[in-house]
């Protein structure tokens, strides 16, 4: 295979890599790392700074320095691109062959194509995923499964738009040197997409669009909106074609909503309500600070707790004032065989999806195509038409920095149930990250990194500030929780032995002293 001068792959070159491991994508992935590698690092260190001070009495706040860019009335978003004006529903999930066939097919109007949380960095399906969404804009791709059933895409104008999701700032990718140092997973995932199939989207009259997940700052999005400018030039295609939708779910992200839109301003398709990470960003940014930022069980941490509700109704606020997309959070529930599980679900999808269409969200997310139909029939019953509600500015409302901090404020108790719900789902789920999958059915709900996040983080938070379980009066100590461990391992199928892996992962990263910034780090060192 052709490399450029200083790029070393470490992983396996497996059959049909080199369409996608193309010298022209390679030398993209060279030229954003010396471009601006350092930078990204400088920015996850600023990251560590400011865990120091908020444990130290910091508090996070909207920036003063920043303040003339939020008081400016006059600047906007670009207008948006072709296939991202409607997006009453998108549907998120990996970039397997099934999943990538099922999701452009859903009936949403766009995709997530996930290389991250949904996703786990084996290099096969890294490259892997790649080449299928090459295949599915070629119309190359088809799978058939162990059932024997079919499945193929239908025609294009009835296809979902991609919308491709890259790593994190923070995860390397080790299969893939610049110089003897790994390169950055996100821009890796950026680039490859961008040189191949990006391209192709072009000319097929949509265009190169992600979603960009876990930044902490409006530094970070410019460091995103440079890597635009450079790949556009390396590329010779205009400024202003790539589109990226920021996820909004770190807390710190919160306070900083327009300045991140400015940013991106031309290459911004609007912000996004990630609500599981927002959660596990509070537990991490706060987690020294005791009770005032101690949250109760993760199911019982709705979207309209005081926090929650000032940080979605200051997002729609923010991304209609600039003229941008505001997209809500995730429908993880997965269709059961059992109807009265069914109708309870769906009732509180139902709920959750018309208090975001009524708040003014211009669309939202589900995991499983089963439940499109119900996002897209409770925003066209308040968009009727039209493909968004941009135009509902939402000028009534008004958000403070005590408001979006008011976490003490939310109700809800910690139990046992939700300890051991917790501890099942982070090992269950790790067990399959590490085996390969990143989006996992457990207990009716499509899990995936983020959902580990938190239930890991909570388990830290609870175990560290001496909680009492609500429905037991036990204190969460290391015994307890190992003694829930083997518990809800004996429950689970197969051999307990089988979980050791993933047992040795979750209590490194929920009953250390030092917490770990990404149960994902030590997750991917394990990984070959």
């Amino acid at each position: 295979m052709d490399t450029p001068d200083g790029l070393t792959i470490n992983g396996d070159i497996a059959p049909r890599a080199e369409e996608v491991l193309t010298p022209q994508a390679l030398g993209l992935v060279v030229a954003l790392h010396r471009a601006l590698d350092d930078r990204r690092l400088e920015l996850l260190e600023a990251r560590r700074r400011r865990v120091e001070d908020l444990a130290a009495g910091g508090t996070l706040d909207f920036l003063p320095e920043t303040r003339h860019i939020r008081e400016d009335p006059t600047w906007r978003v670009a207008e948006p691109a072709p296939g991202l004006a409607d997006r009453r529903c998108e549907i998120t999930g990996p970039t397997d062959r099934k999943m990538t066939i099922n999701a452009l097919n859903s009936g949403a109007k766009a995709w997530l194509a996930d290389h991250e949380d949904a996703n786990t960095p084996q290099w096969s399906a890294v490259v892997g995923g790649q080449l299928n969404l090459l295949d599915a804009i070629n119309r190359n791709i088809d799978f058939t499964g162990e059932n024997g059933k079919h499945y193929a895409l239908k025609p294009d104008d009835e296809l979902a738009t991609i919308i491709v999701r890259p790593r994190g700032w923070h995860l390397p990718e080790k299969h893939l040197l610049v110089d003897g140092r790994p390169a950055s997973g996100s821009l890796v995932d950026f680039a490859l997409y961008l040189a191949t199939a990006g391209l192709r989207q072009i000319e097929k009259g949509q265009g190169p669009y992600f979603y960009l997940p876990k930044m902490e700052s409006h530094l970070e999005a410019r460091l995103w909106n440079d890597a635009f400018v450079l790949a556009q030039d390396y590329l010779g295609i205009p400024r202003g074609t790539i589109r990226a939708t920021v996820l909004i779910e770190t807390y710190p992200a919160a306070f900083e909503m327009e300045e991140i839109l400015y940013e991106l301003r031309e290459h911004s398709a609007g912000l996004n309500a990630g609500r599981w990470d927002f959660m596990f960003s509070v537990i991490k940014s706060f987690r020294t600070r005791g009770t005032d930022f101690m949250l109760p069980d993760r199911n019982a941490v709705t979207m309209t707790v005081p926090f929650m509700r000032a940080y979605t109704e200051l997002l729609v606020k923010t991304c209609h004032t600039r003229g941008a997309h505001a997209i809500g959070g995730m429908a993880a529930f997965i269709p059961s065989r059992d109807e009265a599980v069914n109708e309870a679900a769906f009732a509180k999808v139902r709920d959750d999806k018309t208090r975001e269409a009524n708040d003014g969200f211009d669309g939202s997310w589900v995991a499983h195509p089963g439940m499109v139909g119900v996002c897209t029939e409770v925003f066209t019953s308040v968009l009727g038409d039209r493909p968004n509600q941009i135009d509902r500015t939402r000028e009534d409302v008004q958000v403070t920095a005590a408001q979006l901090l008011d976490v003490a404020a939310t109700p809800g108790d910690v139990t046992e149930a939700g300890l051991r719900n917790n501890i099942s789902v982070g090992i269950q789920y790790l067990k399959a990250w590490l085996g390969g999958l990143g989006a996992v059915a457990i207990f009716n709900l499509m899990e995936d990194a983020a959902t580990a996040e938190i239930s890991r983080s909570q388990v830290w938070q609870w175990l560290h500030n001496d909680v009492t379980l609500a429905d037991t009066g036990h204190q969460v100590t290391r015994d307890l929780i190992d003694r829930i461990v083997e518990e809800e391992i004996a429950k689970l199928p197969g051999d307990p032995a089988d979980y050791a892996e993933a047992r040795q992962t979750f209590l490194e990263v929920a009953v250390a002293d030092d917490y770990a910034d990404f149960l994902t780090l030590p997750a991917y060192a394990r990984m070959p």
